[in-house]
């Protein structure tokens, strides 16, 4: 990825609407000319797709945690099954180091959080379930 790739994928990130005319104009290239960048990076996956980031009502603003999962034995596909039929797992990865799989997770309650990790707790091999609470986010992208 060029100059111009690099700030069409930083624009897109920041905003998927963001009109191709006005891309193209930030980035000092024609409309067909971003509009070819930004085919070529979908094709080549860098671009992957775009989706709708659902709001929500300050009142029913979700409890969001990071959890550490380690486990004994290699268990991420037999576990990766487990945590997606959780809903409220928003994002499953596993990760080098000392922790095996980091969760993202939005609950509505303490006692739903609560009872997801004693979930996980219980699962075969699980060695460890540490959490993380989210206190603010600062950005998204």
């Amino acid at each position: 990825m060029d100059k111009f790739d690099q700030k069409i994928v930083a624009m897109l990130v920041d905003n998927a609407r963001t009109p191709v005319s006005q891309i193209a104009r930030a980035v000092n290239l024609s409309r067909s000319a971003t509009a070819e960048r930004i085919a070529n990076l979908e094709r080549k996956q860098v671009i992957s797709g775009y989706h709708a980031k659902l709001g929500r009502q300050q009142s029913s603003a979700p409890i969001v945690a990071h959890l550490e999962l380690r486990y004994n034995e290699h268990h991420c596909e037999a576990y990766t099954e487990i945590m997606r039929s959780i809903p409220e797992i928003k994002r499953c990865q596993t990760i080098s180091g000392e922790v095996d799989m980091l969760l993202y997770v939005e609950v509505d309650s303490m006692a739903r959080l609560e009872a997801i990790r004693l979930q996980l707790e219980q699962m075969e091999k699980m060695v460890m379930v540490r959490t993380h609470m989210v206190l603010r986010e600062m950005f998204s992208r």
